[in-house]
């Protein structure tokens, strides 16, 4: 007997579509009690997977807090993987786009910034062994000028570094609270560097047009009998007058070993002037610069060969040629070089110093000359004084006399040789430059630039010496040439005995250098007997003159009598 199954009916199976969860999870599919299908199996109904922020049962208020935790800490993690890109890239340029970004990129731009420590650190080893090798470069202006493109051109490449890595950073992806900031870190360092390129370019530039313009060359540059003769003009370009007339007439001699520097200074009224063999000038004075009206004095020496161009035909300048054959002839020296300087432009290279500081012992008028005198400088001691000041104790002539304003003038360079120190120079340089461009003319090559300087440097270590051409020593208007000369070598030669009995206290041997020849009267005598260096002039001479012979004739104008105490007018700190 067949036998029957029977099968008992199924629960009705209803199908329920239940939507993703926020989370995007798969719904779970559990099995529900529902009326069976039509092939009576069972169907299985959705139900909602839990969400990971929300737990079953737990409201959204409840688990706001994770989420923001997780949200700043993650914030936190890209600002600062950002900032550390950024200082890698101020550090070591081209690190963070080799660790993060285009490694070709950062690979050249590390090399180029190992390239630059590299040559930091030669220039350095140069400079403790051979700084004279880094003036001379420094004194080459093709050079400078290169080195200031140079510069620019790197301060470029590494700013755009400075923007790729900001780029890398991704800023999107950091909050919006940091971005702002981020991004003016970054533009900011990009500017600074770009600026500070722009700003040591500048000073290069500056330097090199320095050079170019001030530093003509042509001078000689072999020294003489030892020693660098330099001849230093004072114009006052604010006085209106025919042609140019020196109104600071100094030669400065300096030894080419040890830097010691004598001063001599001429008067400016200066008559009967000798030029010495192959002069031009001597064709034209064989007996010296004289004329009937006493208008040929030393500053007009100047404006005679200026309007006379056939006498010095290959002259750039021939009454600065004029002017030197005429100091040569009246000291006996041979001139190397000279340098022009516009008075009145020497207020902006004594305020671009920051002043010079001197010893006032007489007050001085400022003003005069056609002025209202308006104030003094002075007296006191450590004065600190200004280009303006400065300017005007160099050449105020109100109750004074011409002998006394050549001793403040005196005074006055010596004060900037005192206080123009390596780091003044180096802080100040741009102002200085600006400055010297508009009041500065010389001869000196650029290639003597770091001989000059070097002398300039052990000149700063030891005490002038100075020669002045006054009364009662000497008398302007019918000078004794001969005793001029002799007194220009007997102070050269009891300054070098000084740099031999300085030799040997240190230990080393300089035996003293012959004193230059003279024109007129070679300097036989031995500097042993010399009195101790003095600002005053040299006491006068016994000169033969006949017993019954006329008085001598009034002195200039602006000439003082007796000059004994000059030294007393001021002093250089």
């Amino acid at each position: 007997m067949r036998q029957s199954y029977v099968t008992a009916p199924a629960e009705p199976v209803v199908q329920r579509r239940v939507a993703v969860d926020s989370a995007g999870e798969p719904p779970i599919l559990e099995p529900v009690s529902s009326s069976p299908n039509d092939r009576g199996t069972p169907v299985t109904a959705a139900t909602p997977r839990p969400t990971r922020d929300h737990p079953r049962g737990a409201s959204s208020s409840e688990t706001s807090a994770p989420e923001n935790a997780v949200a700043l800490s993650s914030g936190r993690i890209k600002l600062r993987r950002a900032l550390v890109l950024i200082a890698m890239t101020v550090m070591v340029p081209g690190s963070a786009q080799l660790a993060a970004g285009n490694r070709t990129v950062g690979r050249w731009g590390m090399r180029v910034w190992g390239g630059f420590l590299a040559l930091v650190a030669i220039l350095v080893l140069i400079g403790f062994s051979a700084p004279s090798v880094l003036v001379e470069w420094a004194t080459q202006p093709w050079l400078v000028q290169l080195t200031a493109v140079v510069v620019v051109i790197a301060a470029i490449g590494w700013a755009l570094l400075i923007v790729d890595a900001w780029r890398i950073a991704n800023p999107p992806d950091l909050s919006r609270q940091h971005r702002p900031g981020f991004a003016l870190l970054a533009g900011g360092l990009a500017f600074a560097i770009m600026g500070g390129s722009v700003f040591a370019a500048g000073t290069l530039s500056s330097h090199a047009g320095m050079i170019g313009e001030v530093f003509g060359g042509g001078g000689e540059t072999e020294a003489h009998a030892g020693r660098y003769n330099v001849l230093l003009l004072g114009v006052d370009a604010t006085v209106h007058r025919e042609g140019i007339r020196p109104d600071s007439i100094t030669v400065a001699s300096v030894d080419e070993e040890t830097g010691r520097t004598v001063l001599i200074s001429l008067p400016r009224n200066l008559q009967k002037i000798p030029f010495p063999e192959g002069s031009p000038m001597r064709q034209e004075f064989p007996a010296g610069f004289d004329c009937p009206d006493n208008e040929c004095m030393l500053n007009a020496v100047h404006t005679y060969a200026e309007n006379r161009h056939d006498l010095y035909p290959d002259a750039d300048d021939p009454g600065l040629a004029a002017t030197i054959d005429a100091v040569s002839g009246a000291t006996g020296l041979n001139i190397n070089y000279f340098a022009l300087i516009d008075m009145a432009g020497f207020e902006a290279l004594v305020d671009a110093v920051g002043g010079i500081r001197m010893d006032i012992n007489q007050a001085v008028p400022i003003g005069g000359g056609g002025q209202k005198v308006e104030s003094y400088v002075g007296p006191g001691e450590d004065l600190l004084l200004n280009g303006y000041e400065a300017l005007w104790v160099a050449r105020s002539r109100v109750d004074s006399s011409d002998y006394a304003r050549m001793q403040r003038q005196k005074c006055v360079m010596a004060a900037m040789l005192n206080q123009l120190d390596p780091v003044t120079v180096a802080t100040k340089f741009q102002d200085l430059a600006a400055a010297g461009k508009q009041i500065v003319r010389t001869n000196v090559p650029p290639d003597q630039i770091d001989d000059l300087m070097k002398l300039a440097g052990g000149a700063q270590k030891l005490p002038l010496r100075s020669v002045m051409f006054t009364p009662p020593a000497i008398t302007p208007h019918d000078p004794d040439f001969a005793r001029m000369h002799q007194m220009v070598a007997d102070e050269i030669a009891v300054s070098e005995r000084l740099d031999a009995e300085r030799a040997e206290k240190d230990g080393g041997e300089k035996a003293p250098e012959q004193s230059p020849e003279t024109a007129d009267a070679p300097a036989d005598e031995s500097p042993a007997d010399e009195p101790p260096a003095s600002d005053a002039p040299a006491a006068d001479a016994p000169r033969d003159e006949p017993a019954d012979a006329p008085p001598a004739d009034p002195q200039p104008e602006g000439a003082g009598g007796n000059t004994d105490d000059l030294g007393e007018v001021c002093a250089a700190r």
